[in-house]
């Protein structure tokens, strides 16, 4: 059977896989068997299933194939950050990074290949939107993350963060999929409040993780709390104001009683004035949470620049003096490309560049 007649098995949850496999006069108790091959041991091959039979083996092959997602390059900085390019099929490249701190060991996920949100800020939205990560491709750059870390660094995986290339929301059951991949003892095990999940600010899906009753944190791309301003660098502000989101928040807490991270990237002359942080403690009111002042990372097109250092300590210490809880993050990984902005693999932004002109 060609591949193209195949089913995906890893599209299948537990449940479906008892269907299959009884649809294929197995016994029920071998779905959990090859459950946990795929999401604990993270099997790439029926072959490795060594507690099957050989023959349900060459069933198994004969019906379904793996997906899977293939390390086309990979880039250390000099602050150890590292960037992993992956191929997903198809020429579609998408980026993960691990981040290692002195404290922490964090893995960003990319949920999209690409994005549909062109914020203008960021390298990734350049590309428009390409392709739906599956759950499978998600959770396969955390394992080889997690690798990475246990073998270059010695560590396991502290955090991760679905901040990479794409909106998570606008990839909601999938990236929902992966977490449970993620987060269960018959999957990888990790805590869920390990686990963070950034949107640029989809009001009726942030209330959807609410009525789910997500466990994972959840940080909102502000970037400026003022309508006017944030329509300028994020067009989903239009359809979704600070209204809406600010709503959206407070039934998300509601529902599920999480703290909120507002990620706030500084630029120089846009939004790094007193009035800019007035305005950002005023929104921090609607709902319990933090911010992350984060430094800007230029792309290529020039048209933000990092704001200046003096001034983004003024705004942390304004925010400090309402009894905000502010971290202000320093970039990581810029000499390669792998910092808060700038995924987007350079030959596939050169051709979406002449394919979008």
């Amino acid at each position: 059977m060609s591949k193209e007649k195949k089913e995906n098995i890893r599209l299948f949850s537990k449940e479906g896989l008892i269907e299959q496999l009884e649809a294929l006069g197995e016994k029920s108790f071998r779905a959990k068997q090859i459950y946990e091959w795929l999401w604990k041991k993270n099997a790439h091959s029926f072959g490795e299933m060594t507690n099957l039979s050989s023959s349900l083996r060459e069933r198994l092959e004969e019906h379904f194939y793996i997906d899977k997602i293939t390390l086309e390059e990979q880039q250390i900085s000099s602050d150890k950050t590292i960037k992993a390019v992956f191929n997903v099929g198809e020429g579609k490249i998408m980026e993960g990074v691990l981040i290692p701190t002195s404290s922490r060991m964090t893995a960003c996920i990319s949920s999209q290949v690409g994005c549909s949100l062109a914020c203008a800020f960021c390298a990734t939205g350049k590309l428009k939107l390409l392709k739906n990560l599956s759950a499978g491709e998600i959770v396969d750059q955390v394992v080889y993350l997690n690798k990475q870390a246990e073998e270059r660094y010695g560590q396991h995986l502290s955090n991760i963060v679905y901040m990479g290339m794409g909106e998570p929301l606008l990839n909601y059951n999938n990236v929902l999929s992966s977490i449970d991949k993620i987060t269960s003892p018959e999957g990888l095990g990790i805590s869920p409040k390990r686990i963070t999940v950034s949107t640029a600010g989809i009001a009726k899906m942030i209330k959807k993780l609410g009525d789910d009753q997500v466990k994972v944190n959840l940080a909102l791309s502000l970037h400026a709390a003022n309508d006017e301003k944030r329509d300028k660098i994020m067009a989903i502000n239009e359809t979704n104001n600070l209204d809406a989101l600010a709503d959206a928040l407070k039934y998300f807490h509601d529902k599920t009683g999480s703290r909120v991270t507002f990620e706030y990237i500084i630029f120089k002359d846009f939004n790094d004035e007193l009035e800019d942080a007035r305005e950002l403690a005023n929104f921090c009111k609607h709902v319990p949470c933090k911010v992350n002042i984060i430094e800007y990372n230029p792309i290529d097109d020039g048209i933000y620049q990092q704001a200046d250092t003096k001034k983004v300590d003024a705004f942390a210490a304004f925010l400090e003096r309402k009894n905000i809880i502010v971290n202000i993050r320093r970039s990581r990984g810029k000499d390669i490309d792998a910092a808060c902005g700038q995924l987007a693999n350079k030959n596939q932004l050169a051709k979406a560049n002449r394919v979008f002109k």
